[in-house]
């Protein structure tokens, strides 16, 4: 079967699907994944079919608009209507481009921001795709909606109403743009005011989590259509002699190498895409919290890192490696709580300080906490120095964080996401259950 997985968005966004389309592949299927270019060399050193589509993470992210998306710790509301200035001027042609890339597709995977062209390509095609998501979506009393803030004191009632409120503000953000396009482009007509991904939930569509129930317990409510398959990572050959910084093969970095075995395991600081306005404040505030908890430390500088200054002996600025290569060999990891980040870490057994910035962030953030494998997260607007020496010297320092981490690396490395999920797409075309839109 010719599969195209929709993608979007940083390394973290991208990385899973690639892991989810190696998988497939292997499984027999012809795989192809739609994403921006500056992803397209991940795409295709791994084997898989690429497809373009607009837009350049990065550049949007560091321009000003961006910035002060990122910058501005948003509500959900907020949030999204910031996603929607900065993504507006490339919606159309990003959906453009995700129509061509399907034309041949006997079946589509989308994660969340792709869902509604995905739906209006799928009906215009008459081809089945299904949600393929990193975030949850389902209603359940146990946690709230990964895109609004965790409320443990308000209960049950909350968390419910978080999928209603953030579906609706979701519908109503993406809906203006996507209704010109649907009408203009493939003459179908308007979406509705109302959100319907309940009424997708009722038609029993078939969705995949790429997360752990370890991290993400499965509620009682979600219908057995609803699967947690674990996590899709690309696993990087351990090797250091094979594992490029870039994780495309080829040598590691000896800078990095001879770091490693100069001395006791250092703290991993990356805060992924996350830009900021000035990365070299931040960076001296890692360095100083590095220096109060007399820690080794590694600084990623790559894309939205830091950009540290003259750094000590016992810090070392890294442009990129691995984290599956590099996560195991420190002693924890502090980053901003992206879904992929989060997961590389908890994988690796790694006690975690998660510094949020928005959105989903906040959630991994507080499943950290709440699962024991790192302190209590240090929002990104609280950041000192003091706050980040302690809560490395925490994570670092204490047996319960510490045993907790292992044991939860441990779990998650015996799971297998993406043989799961490929014996569940092979289960439901055998019987040809899709559901519906």
């Amino acid at each position: 079967m010719k599969i195209t997985i929709l993608t979007v968005g940083s390394r973290g966004d991208v990385q899973p699907y690639v892991a989810l389309g190696l998988g497939l592949q292997s499984a027999g299927h012809d795989v192809s994944l739609a994403t921006h270019a500056c992803w397209q060399s991940l795409v295709r050193a791994h084997g898989l079919g690429y497809r373009p589509v607009a837009g350049d993470p990065r550049s949007i992210l560091e321009g000003n608009a961006g910035q002060m998306w990122l910058s501005s710790d948003r509500s959900p509301a907020g949030f999204l209507r910031g996603f929607m200035e900065v993504a507006q001027p490339l919606m159309a042609k990003m959906s453009d481009d995700y129509w061509a890339a399907c034309q041949d597709a006997g079946l589509i995977l989308y994660p969340i921001l792709a869902a509604l062209p995905a739906a209006a390509i799928a009906e215009k095609l008459k081809v089945p795709a299904l949600p393929a998501y990193l975030q949850h979506v389902h209603t359940t009393a146990m946690y709230p909606s990964a895109m609004m803030p965790p409320m443990p004191l308000l209960g049950a009632v909350y968390n419910r109403l978080t999928y209603s409120l953030g579906g609706e503000v979701f519908w109503r953000a993406m809906r203006p743009a996507m209704n010109k396009w649907r009408q203009e482009r493939l003459g179908l007509p308007a979406l509705p005011r109302r959100s319907q991904f309940p009424a997708w939930d009722r038609a029993r569509l078939p969705c995949f989590y790429g997360f752990s129930r370890v991290v993400v317990p499965r509620p009682p409510e979600w219908g057995d259509h609803v699967h947690i398959t674990g996590y899709w990572f690309v696993r990087t050959p351990v090797d250091s002699t094979v594992a490029a910084p870039g994780g495309q093969g080829g040598r590691a970095d000896s800078r990095l190498v001879d770091f490693l075995a100069s001395g006791p395991p250092p703290v991993f600081v990356g805060f992924g895409s996350m830009t900021g306005r000035d990365p070299e404040q931040v960076a001296g505030l890692v360095v100083e919290a590095l220096a109060r908890s007399r820690r080794r430390g590694l600084l990623l500088t790559g894309w939205g890192g830091l950009r540290p200054g003259d750094l000590p002996d016992d810090v070392l600025a890294i442009d990129a490696a691995p984290h599956d290569w590099l996560f195991p060999q420190v002693a924890a990891v502090v980053h901003h709580g992206g879904a992929g980040t989060t997961a590389a870490g908890l994988a690796a057994g790694k006690p975690s300080v998660v510094v949020p910035f928005f959105a989903d962030q906040h959630f991994w953030a507080w499943r950290v906490a709440v699962l024991g494998a790192g302190p209590q997260p240090v929002p990104r607007r609280e950041l000192t120095a003091r706050r980040l020496a302690e809560a490395i010297s925490e994570a670092t320092t204490n047996p319960s964080i510490t045993g907790r981490a292992a044991a939860i690396g441990s779990m998650i490395r015996s799971e297998d996401g993406v043989g799961t999920f490929a014996a569940l797409l092979e289960s439901y075309s055998r019987t040809a259950h899709w559901g519906g839109q």
